[in-house]
Parts: C-alpha cells; structure tokens; sequence
C-alpha cells in the first residue's frame, strides 16, 4: 500500500497551531461568500488535495480507509480516536476531536457549522471510490462511517451533526 497520507512531514506529530488557521479560514470564507461556497471550498478539498487518498480507498477498499484514518489521527496533536474496521464499514469514534480541543482550549471561538467540513470533505474523498460517510455528533465528540455508496441509501442529515461551540 502507498503512503497513508497524501503528504509528507519530517515531524510525527502536526502542530495544533494549524487549526487555528483551518477556523479562521473557514470563518473568512462563511462571512465573505456565504455557506454554499464554505461547502463547494470544502468538497473542492476531497476532490482536489486528497484525490491520492481516493485513490487509495479504490484500490484498497476498507483497509485501505482505515490505514488513512489510524495515519491521520497518529499525526493529529491531542486526538483521542478509535478506528473500527469490518467487511461492512470503517468506523470512526473520534472520543476527542483534536480541533475542537485546541480551540477551546485557546478560548477560540469556533465556527458553528465547523463539524460539518468532516462530512463534505470526507464525502467527496469516498465518492470517487464507491463510498460514501455518515457523521453522527460533533463538536468534540462523533461518530464516522463510511460505507459502500448504494441505491437507496439515506442522505446524509447535517441536522445530525453537531452545531460547533
């Protein structure tokens, strides 16, 4: 399997720093041009700069999501988050979400819809590979799975995910 993920640091760990960035983006572009473009900026990241891990998730099915997501979180500074993987789905328990804590802790105002970039981004990642991914929770705590796309399936409802404070 290729690289888990779709860049390279010579550190082990991230600096949570980054996600005062990420919110701060995310506010600029909410206030500057609205909802819609903060998702379409969003599902541009899924398709765009992760691609890679797209690929991956083809080619590698649910192992190959996992092995993403166990990656991801090994790098994310302050993640507390359990990866579950079936024949049927890779769950994700993230028990601490490592944004929201440094935001919080920072005192940070965090932007509301903010759990909602977890579904679009990932959305737009597993699209392409015949996935898709529910999100249950958030603003600090939630639940992720991602499953085989079928007919019929439920949308996703962002009234389930969880308003950011």
């Amino acid at each position: 399997m290729p690289q888990a993920l779709p860049y390279t640091d010579t550190k082990p760990v991230g600096h949570a720093d980054f996600y005062f960035a990420v919110n701060a983006t995310f506010r600029f572009i909410l206030k500057r041009f609205g909802y819609e473009k903060l998702q379409a900026y969003w599902q541009d990241i899924g398709t765009g700069y992760y691609k890679p891990v797209s690929a991956q998730w083809r080619d590698h099915g649910f192992t190959g999501v996992a092995t993403y997501w166990r990656a991801f979180f090994q790098a994310e500074p302050g993640a507390e988050v359990a990866v579950h993987e079936s024949v049927e789905e890779v769950r994700l328990e993230v028990k601490q979400c490592p944004a929201i804590h440094h935001l919080r802790e920072n005192q940070r105002e965090i932007v509301s819809c903010f759990c909602q970039h977890c579904f679009f981004v990932s959305e737009a990642i597993a699209e392409p590979a015949g996935m898709t991914v529910r999100v249950c929770g958030g603003n600090g705590s939630c639940t992720q799975r991602f499953m085989k796309r079928t007919a019929g399936m439920s949308a996703q409802s962002l009234e389930d995910i969880a308003t950011a404070s």
